[in-house]
């Protein structure tokens, strides 16, 4: 029997942080399905399609091939559990940097667990080298032309420095 997790998130961008969480989570599951939420109110940096290209270029640079062909990338407008469930997944992986995450997750698990009880949530930590790395923060060190090569993959740096201050 495969065991399939289901990694949700924007990853917009991916960050190490991300990549932290998903190799953890290789170790755990014969199949990642990274899941990215799409929601109609939100204008994300990178679009659904170049957020997918950008999560398999970094996974094709940082893990082995096979690694890498245990990951697939969807997109998903409904709720995580039911994503989870659509993909066959065990498992729902959660990154945790800190306590707040705790709290929030621990929430978010209760509820899950409560609509579909057959689904476990497994919160990874974050490795201490990534822990304070956030999407936001990036996307905002970006925007006011920072140094972000010390927050994500190889192959997202230069895509993200285009995106976000395309005027310089």
């Amino acid at each position: 029997m495969t065991r399939i997790a289901l990694y949700p998130g924007s990853f917009d961008p991916v960050t190490n942080g991300h990549m932290d969480i998903l190799r953890q989570s290789l170790a755990l599951a014969d199949k990642v399905v990274v899941a990215i939420g799409i929601h109609p109110g939100k204008s994300p940096l990178f679009s659904f399609e170049e957020r997918v290209k950008l999560i398999h270029a970094s996974a094709k640079d940082e893990f082995t091939a096979e690694e890498a062909s245990r990951i697939d990338v969807i997109a998903f407008s409904n709720l995580v559990i039911n994503t989870a469930k659509e993909q066959g997944a065990a498992y729902l992986v959660r990154g945790l940097r800190d306590g707040t995450d705790l709290d929030y997750e621990m929430q978010m698990a209760g509820m899950n667990g409560t609509l579909e009880p057959q689904i476990r949530t497994i919160f990874l930590p974050a490795s201490p080298s990534v822990r304070h790395i956030t999407a936001t923060l990036v996307r905002q060190i970006a925007k006011m032309g920072g140094e972000i090569s010390a927050f994500v993959p190889e192959p997202v740096a230069e895509p993200l420095r285009l995106r976000a201050r395309p005027d310089a």
